[in-house]
C-alpha cells in the first residue's frame, strides 16, 4: 500500500487550481503572447461608427439658436472618432465625425473631454474659481477640500463655464463681430462638442505659436486680438490663461480657444491680475516678432472697458 493512499505524507502531484478563484493570477511563460481581447459588438450600438449621436439625448445642452446650417441634428445620426487632436492638463480633444445616414449630411467636430478626477491636473484652480459659487453647501465644501466628489464638481464647473462663455462670445461675434470662437454644439456631462476649426480633411488650424506671419498679417492679428480682448472686457471677463498656445489662426482669422477658466474681472479678486497677465503674455509674443506695443496702456483701456478702473 502506498503511503498517500492512507492520507499520510505529502503528495508529489500538483494541486488542481480553480480558475474562478478571485486571487489567482495565471502567469504567462516568458515571451508568450498575451491573449487578444475581442470587443463584443454592442447590440444597442449603431451598425457603423462608435456611438449614436447624443444631440437629442435628454439632458444635452445645445449651443445658441438658430443653430448654424452645418450642425447635424438628425435622429439616428452616428458619431465616429477619428483620432486625437490635442492633449492638455485638464482635457483631451478628439476629432469626431457626425453623420446622418438618412440626410447624407456629415460634419467634423472637436470633442473636448475633461479627464476623470484621478487623471486631471488642474493648475491654480482656486484662483480661477473665486467668484463661482455652487448653491449647495455640500458642493462648496467638497470643492474647497478637493475631495474626489469636489474634483468632479470642479470639472463640471470648467465644462459648464467654457460652454457658457463660448455661447455668449459666439453670439456677440456673429451679430457684431470683434471676436471669433468655435461654436459650442452641445454639452453632455463633461464632454463638450465644438465646431472644428480646420480644413475638410481634418487638419486642424495652427496655433498662433506655430505660425510665421508676415508684417501685414502680424499687424492684422494684433488688431484682432485687441478687438477680442475688448469684447471680453466689456462683458466683464478675461480669458484667464491666454497665450499663443491657445489661439488658432484660420484663414487669417484669430480664433480664441480653451476658455474653461474664463474669469469675471469684477467679482474675482484676482481678476485684474489675470487680465494683465493675458495682455502681457500676448504682447511679449508680438514684440519678439518686431511688433511692439505698450501692454500697460492696453491693460488700462481694458480695465476701463470692464468698469473696474
Amino acid at each position: 500500500m502506498r503511503e498517500h493512499d492512507l492520507g499520510g505524507g505529502r503528495s508529489n502531484r500538483r494541486r488542481r487550481f480553480d480558475d474562478d478563484e478571485p486571487r489567482f493570477v495565471k502567469r504567462r511563460r516568458p515571451g508568450a503572447q498575451a491573449p487578444v481581447a475581442v470587443d463584443e459588438p454592442d447590440p444597442d450600438g449603431p451598425p457603423t461608427g462608435d456611438r449614436w449621436s447624443t444631440f437629442t439625448d435628454t439632458g444635452t445642452l445645445h449651443g445658441p439658436q438658430p443653430w448654424p446650417d452645418w450642425v447635424v441634428t438628425d435622429d439616428g445620426a452616428i458619431d465616429t472618432e477619428l483620432g486625437m487632436l490635442k492633449t492638455g492638463k485638464e482635457a483631451d480633444v478628439f476629432l469626431i465625425e457626425r453623420s446622418g445616414p438618412l440626410s447624407g449630411r456629415s460634419v467634423l467636430m472637436a470633442a473636448k473631454r475633461y479627464r476623470a478626477a484621478e487623471h486631471r491636473m488642474f493648475h491654480r484652480d482656486a484662483g480661477y474659481l473665486e467668484g463661482r459659487r455652487e448653491r449647495e453647501s455640500r458642493m462648496n465644501r467638497a470643492t474647497g477640500n478637493r475631495t474626489a466628489f469636489g474634483r468632479e464638481v470642479i470639472a463640471g464647473q470648467w465644462a459648464g463655464a467654457e460652454f457658457a462663455a463660448l455661447g455668449r462670445l459666439w453670439q456677440i461675434g456673429a451679430e457684431y463681430g470683434g471676436v471669433r470662437v468655435p461654436y459650442p454644439v452641445q454639452l453632455v456631462g463633461t464632454e463638450l462638442l465644438l465646431e472644428f476649426i480646420g480644413n475638410a480633411d481634418g487638419e486642424a488650424a495652427p496655433r498662433l505659436v506655430q505660425t510665421r506671419p508676415g508684417w501685414d498679417e502680424l499687424r492684422s492679428l494684433w488688431s484682432q486680438l485687441v478687438d477680442a480682448l475688448t469684447v471680453l472686457a466689456r462683458m466683464g471677463l478675461a480669458h484667464g490663461d491666454l497665450s499663443p498656445y491657445n489661439v488658432l489662426v484660420h484663414e487669417g482669422q484669430l480664433v480664441l480657444i480653451d476658455l474653461p477658466q474664463v474669469v469675471d474681472v469684477v467679482i474675482n479678486p484676482q481678476g485684474r491680475d489675470f487680465l494683465a497677465r493675458d495682455v502681457t503674455v500676448m504682447a511679449r509674443w508680438f514684440a519678439a516678432r518686431g511688433l511692439e506695443h505698450d501692454p500697460s496702456q492696453l491693460i488700462d483701456d481694458l480695465l476701463r472697458d470692464a468698469g473696474v478702473r
